[in-house]
């Protein structure tokens, strides 16, 4: 028995649909095509991740100091501060010192306060800076950085010591 195709054009469109939507449904959230547990998405793609801010505060802060021209994070208040509360026991590290950011669903803006040292170029050290927060921020995080703001509030000189510095050499305080 010869069968017209022509005769029944929609039983074969609607099949071959039928077909393109089962295999979409069953792969859905897959790259390799395989069918997904139940139809509920690769296990990567269930569920929210929150990212707090001083979690990227610290990504901030940990890029910024890699820059070798950073001499330190923080203005003059800001690192006294930080050098009474590293003191304290449960004090901190101070890794966030001179650093503020802003975190979004998927967007972060940070703020740094730095200490450059003395000969190092400060446009060139700011963009060293900036796009080592940005690389390591986007990449830890998945956050789209949008800004990066950087204060230079002092110049850091080879023969100022640091408070810290200072207070290791004496024996009494």
């Amino acid at each position: 028995m010869e069968r017209n195709d022509a005769a029944h054009p929609l039983t074969t469109i609607e099949v071959t649909v039928m077909t393109e939507t089962t295999q979409r449904r069953n792969t859905a959230g897959r790259q390799d095509g395989a069918p997904s547990q139940g139809g509920r998405g690769a296990p990567g793609t269930r569920g929210n991740t929150a990212i707090a801010d001083t979690v990227v505060a610290k990504i901030a802060g940990m890029a910024a100091r890699e820059i070798p021209e950073v001499h330190s994070l923080g203005g003059s208040m800001t690192r006294a501060f930080g050098a009474v509360r590293q003191r304290v026991p449960g004090g901190g590290s101070g890794v966030t010192q001179g650093v503020k950011v802003e975190v979004g669903e998927r967007q972060a803006a940070v703020d740094l306060d730095v200490v450059i040292e003395y000969g190092a170029a400060i446009v060139d050290t700011a963009a060293d800076v900036r796009t080592n927060v940005v690389n390591a921020v986007e990449r830890m995080t998945g956050l789209e950085v949008v800004e990066v703001n950087i204060a230079v509030d002092d110049v850091h000189l080879p023969d100022e010591e640091d408070e810290s510095e200072e207070q290791e050499g004496r024996r009494v305080s």
